[in-house]
C-alpha cells in the first residue's frame, strides 16, 4: 500500500521573500497604531532573536498581536485587506506557487506550517491555494458582550521549533494517522525549523539561512533556491 504524501511548507522566506509578521508590524506602524520608534526597536530586536534561534515565542506574540487585538475585528480586517494588496501580493513569486501546484497535482496533502499567527497568515495561505494552515493560534475574548476577537495569548501549542513537530503529530492523529503511515517532505529556510526537518522523510533547505545551509550541506540535504 502506498503511503499518503504530505508536502509541508514554512511560509516566511520560504514561500515568500519576506517575514510576513515583521512586515505586518511595519504596516501597522505606518497606520499609526503603534509608537513608531519604540515599536521598530522592539520589532527589530525580536526579529534578530528569531534569526539567531533565541526567540521567546510567547513574548513575541504578545508584542506582535497587541495592536490588532486592541483595534478590534472591523478595523483589523480592513487593515489586513490593505496589507495584502499593498505588501503581500507583490511578494508572491510564480515559482513558489508552481512548487505547491506540483505537489497538489501529484495528489499530496499541502500544509503551510508557520510560526506566524493565524490572523496574519490565513489570507496568505489562501493566495497559494492551501487550505490547511498550521499557524500560531490565538485565544479569543469570550467575556459577555465581547465580539469574540483575538487576544494576545497563544492557544495550545505554538507552531514554533519543536512545536511544529507536535502540531503535525496532532494533525496526523486527528486523521487516524501515524508518522510511519505517511511520506513527508518539508521546505524551510530557517534553522528554527531543524526539529521538523530532522523528523520528515525529505527535508528541503529552501532559500536557507546561513546556519541551516551549513547543516544541509553537512547532511547532504537538498538545497532549493526559489528566490
Amino acid at each position: 500500500m502506498s503511503l499518503r504524501k504530505l508536502a509541508l511548507f514554512d511560509l516566511d522566506h520560504t514561500l515568500i521573500p519576506m517575514d510576513s509578521d515583521h512586515a505586518w508590524g511595519e504596516f501597522t506602524m505606518a497606520l499609526g497604531w503603534v509608537d513608531p520608534e519604540e515599536f521598530k526597536r522592539q520589532n527589530d530586536a525580536f526579529y534578530t532573536q528569531y534569526i539567531n534561534g533565541t526567540l521567546d515565542i510567547a513574548a513575541y506574540v504578545r508584542f506582535s498581536t497587541a495592536a490588532f487585538c486592541q483595534q478590534g475585528r472591523e478595523k483589523s480586517m480592513a487593515a489586513h485587506t490593505q496589507y495584502m494588496h499593498q505588501v503581500v501580493h507583490a511578494m508572491i513569486r510564480p515559482q513558489a506557487v508552481e512548487l505547491i501546484r506540483q505537489h497538489q497535482a501529484a495528489g499530496d496533502d499541502t500544509i503551510i506550517v508557520t510560526a506566524t499567527n493565524e490572523f496574519v497568515t490565513r489570507p496568505i495561505a489562501k493566495i497559494f491555494g492551501v487550505d490547511e494552515l498550521i499557524a500560531v493560534d490565538l485565544e479569543r475574548d469570550t467575556t459577555p458582550g465581547s465580539e469574540g476577537w483575538f487576544t494576545s495569548t497563544i492557544r495550545g501549542t505554538p507552531s514554533f521549533r519543536d512545536g511544529k513537530v507536535a502540531r503535525i503529530q496532532a494533525w496526523l492523529a486527528a486523521r487516524g494517522l501515524q508518522w510511519d503511515q505517511v511520506h513527508t517532505t518539508f521546505y524551510s529556510d530557517s534553522i528554527n525549523d531543524l526539529p521538523l526537518l530532522e523528523k520528515v522523510d525529505v527535508p528541503v533547505a529552501t532559500n536557507p539561512d546561513k546556519r541551516l545551509r551549513a547543516v544541509a550541506e553537512e547532511r547532504g540535504w537538498r538545497i532549493l533556491e526559489l528566490f
